[in-house]
C-alpha cells in the first residue's frame, strides 16, 4: 500500500484510532505471577507520542516492583498491507535483554497482538497477548496476558491509565 492509503487511515481509519492514544498518562501498574495473586501495585507514568507523520506510536513509562524502578519502551503500529497490529516491546523488568515482538488481525475494535517468549531452558515457548482498550478518550487499560504451551491463559499486568490533563499552564 502507498501513500494514499497510509493518508486515508491518518484521516479516518486504523491510524487515526491509535493516534487517539497520544498523550500523557498517569495511572496504576498491576502485576501477577499467580492468578488471583497480586504481587504488586504501583503508580506508572507513561507519554505515548506520534513517530514518523503518525506511522506509529511511541510509548515510554516508568513505573516500580517494590523499591526496584522499572523502565519500558513499545512501539505500536498498523501495517496496512498485512490489516495487522505490530508491537516491539522492552523492558528493564519483564523482557530482560530480548525484544518481543508481536502482531494481531486489525479486525477487533481495540490494539491486540500475541508474541511469545521462552521460558529460558530451552523449554517451549509462552505466548503473550497485549491489549489497550480505550474506552473513552481520557481512559487507557493495557492488560497483558501469559499463555502457557499448554493454551491456559492468565492475567499478568493490567495498567489503567488516566489522561493527565494541563491545566492551562
Amino acid at each position: 500500500m502507498g501513500r494514499k492509503e497510509f493518508e486515508a487511515s491518518i484521516a479516518s481509519g486504523g491510524h487515526r484510532r491509535l493516534a487517539q492514544m497520544i498523550g500523557e498518562w498517569e495511572g496504576t501498574f498491576r502485576l501477577w505471577f499467580q492468578p488471583d495473586q497480586l504481587a504488586c501495585e504501583a503508580p506508572q507514568r507513561g507519554t505515548i507520542r506520534g513517530i514518523l507523520d503518525g506511522r506509529f506510536l511511541l510509548h515510554e513509562y516508568r513505573s516500580r516492583f517494590g523499591d526496584d524502578p522499572i523502565e519500558g519502551v513499545a512501539l505500536y503500529g498498523l501495517h496496512l498491507d498485512d490489516n495487522a497490529y505490530e508491537s516491539a516491546w522492552v523492558e528493564s523488568f519483564a523482557t530482560g535483554t530480548s525484544i518481543m515482538f508481536s502482531a494481531g488481525p486489525a479486525t477487533s475494535e481495540h490494539f491486540n497482538v500475541l508474541g511469545s517468549y521462552g521460558d529460558g531452558q530451552g523449554g517451549p515457548r509462552w505466548d503473550w497477548r497485549t491489549e489497550i482498550e480505550q474506552p473513552d478518550p481520557d481512559q487507557l487499560i493495557i492488560t497483558m496476558t501469559n499463555i502457557s504451551p499448554q493454551g491456559e491463559a492468565a492475567r499478568a499486568v493490567e495498567v489503567r491509565y488516566r489522561r493527565v490533563v494541563d491545566a492551562g499552564l
